[in-house]
């Protein structure tokens, strides 16, 4: 339940359209929902403004399906991470409704369409084609978020030239997510050309010495450029999240 819910079933209460117990029974699940092998905190949105997100990573399909039946009737939107392929197909056939973002490997259901809440655009600026997935979380996450977002994929250190011919949007963005593999160099260049947050994404994408995206993060830790913070490796989600709060101050 988010705040704006929970100001329509306050004032439902006292034009008396809905009765006192009818409410207490519409809040049953405050804070959290105990289905046994999961419990989850429907009093999320009232904290942090978003509802719980379900990281489908290590959970089985039928369990995913569960959860995301639950936070259906709170009538919440609903974003699930970390989807392989095999879960999606389980997923069909479980759940209807869910919106597929493959490249992204999320899936969401819209309850209500979303509104804008953020002051600015949000830019998801992308090193290599390699590291799209990454960058896609991230933008899925910062849109369903109420934020409007804009991508610039491909314009990785190894040819300047394609990131510096899109200056504008990199000065007309209100925060930054820089996403990169291999030795994890743009958002230092980046944070080097705007007065804006850069939030870095290192991915595991690279040879041998990347050593799984150890490089990048280590490389985007040590950034020279001020402004810069750095989330964990591969993690899309954390930074489409922390873009999101900001954009909202």
């Amino acid at each position: 339940m988010d705040p704006e819910r929970l100001i329509e079933l306050l004032e439902h209460v006292r034009s008396r359209h809905i009765s006192v117990h009818d409410a207490v029974a519409r809040m049953r699940h405050l804070p959290f929902e105990d289905l046994g092998f999961a419990k989850i905190d429907h009093h999320r949105a009232l904290r942090q403004g978003f509802p719980e997100v379900v990281l489908a990573q290590g959970k089985e399909p039928k369990d995913i399906a569960a959860i995301v039946l639950a936070m259906r009737r709170q009538g919440t939107n609903i974003l699930v991470t970390r989807l392989d392929p095999e879960k999606v197909a389980n997923l069909r056939k479980l759940r209807t409704g869910l919106q597929f973002q493959p490249v992204a490997r999320t899936a969401t259901w819209i309850r209500k369409p979303l509104k804008v809440t953020g002051r600015g655009t949000i830019l998801i600026v992308c090193a290599g084609t390699s590291d799209i997935p990454v960058a896609e979380e991230a933008a899925v996450t910062a849109a369903i978020m109420g934020n409007r977002v804009e991508k610039l994929f491909d314009v990785g250190v190894a040819g300047i030239h394609r990131l510096i011919d899109n200056r504008g949007k990199l000065d007309a963005a209100a925060v930054l997510i820089v996403v990169a593999g291999m030795e994890g160099a743009l958002p230092s260049v980046v944070g080097g050309l705007v007065s804006r947050p850069v939030i870095a994404v290192p991915t595991s994408i690279g040879y041998g010495a990347s050593f799984q995206g150890l490089a990048a993060l280590l490389g985007m830790l040590n950034s020279c450029a001020a402004g810069v913070t750095v989330v964990n490796i591969d993690n899309g989600f954390g930074a489409g999240f922390a873009a999101s709060l900001i954009n909202r101050v």
